[in-house]
């Protein structure tokens, strides 16, 4: 399905579990299996990078290699003192069997997403890696490890994410009078900007509040004379009245949103649509029903559109 997909670009695909391409990163799994390094260097990098205010992705074991059977099982391997054992079977490895079947069988051992990175990098180098914002962030914590094992860590490169709007949605913009950068906009945001454009009542407090603003501005002036602490108590009074003034008028403009429940579910409707549960579409939907509506036509518009740097989210829209 992927080659139908992406075949005419140029598409190449590797099946890593072969003992040519396993064999290249022999010294990497033997220094894992002995020595547990990976999660140490990782959890260093992670924490600066939690404490520069980013969430850790990825955390490590202290073995981050699988083991994979003949009938396809891939399970974790553990050290126990001084054996290894692969979970959830009945095998077992002194330190002189593992290193005869790492040896023999390297594609019997299997990098988790501590080490598949360096793994890839190892077998097919890269200038630059492009990736979604959740591979990006769990490469970031990998830097350690391509320095400790001597491995060109790879530029990183945000790609394009894309909205894509359908033809329906496009007729329902063009009548709630959005632009394509409003619909950035939280729901919230959107029902005021269409109220406030549509209503045909004054929901503006913007006079009143000048009002009150001047009217304790002259009640300062007049109590200066008089004793120049009260205008600290002035100026309070007139900060409440002007906080009451502005959430009388959120309850104009809620009281309004009443009158125009259809325009209101609607907005709720093609927010939801575009950004299923405040996410971005890729997130959430799969790409097949799109496929589905568009054709294998979509793939080449996706592909035309994406661009080299510009790391922007790109939309789509049906005409």
């Amino acid at each position: 399905m992927v080659n139908y997909l992406f075949g005419n670009y140029g598409l190449v695909v590797v099946v890593p579990d072969s003992p040519v391409l396993k064999s290249v990163a022999i010294d990497l799994f033997k220094d894992e299996l002995l020595h547990q390094r990976s999660s140490g260097i990782v959890g260093e990098t992670a924490q600066k990078l939690v404490e520069a205010g980013y969430k850790a992705q990825a955390h490590g074991r202290d073995i981050n290699l699988f083991y994979l059977k003949d009938n396809g099982e891939r399970l974790r391997i553990e050290r126990d003192g001084d054996s290894w054992m692969v979970l959830d079977s009945d095998i077992r490895f002194t330190e002189e069997a593992l290193l005869n079947e790492l040896a023999s069988h390297p594609e019997r051992f299997s990098p988790n997403v501590i080490l598949r990175g360096l793994f890839q990098e190892m077998i097919l180098p890269n200038i630059i890696f492009v990736g979604g914002g959740g591979e990006l962030a769990y490469w970031l914590e990998l830097k350690g490890i391509f320095d400790h094992y001597k491995v060109p860590y790879p530029l990183l490169v945000l790609r394009n994410s894309f909205l894509i709007i359908n033809r329906k949605q496009v007729e329902r913009i063009t009548k709630l009078n959005f632009t394509q950068q409003e619909l950035f906009l939280s729901s919230l945001g959107l029902k005021n900007k269409w109220v406030k454009a549509n209503s045909q009542h004054d929901l503006s407090t913007e006079q009143a509040q000048l009002t009150i603003k001047n009217l304790f501005e002259s009640l300062a002036d007049q109590a200066a004379p008089i004793d120049p602490t009260l205008k600290r108590h002035i100026y309070a009074l007139q900060k409440q009245e002007e906080r009451n003034i502005v959430e009388l008028g959120k309850k104009f403009l809620r009281a309004e949103k009443k009158n125009y429940n259809d325009a209101m579910r609607q907005i709720d409707k093609l927010k939801q649509q575009l950004f299923p549960n405040n996410n971005l579409q890729e997130r959430v939907d799969n790409i097949l029903p799109y496929l589905a509506c568009w054709g294998p036509g979509l793939i080449d518009i996706l592909y035309q559109n994406s661009y080299a740097f510009e790391q922007q989210l790109v939309a789509i829209a049906e005409h």
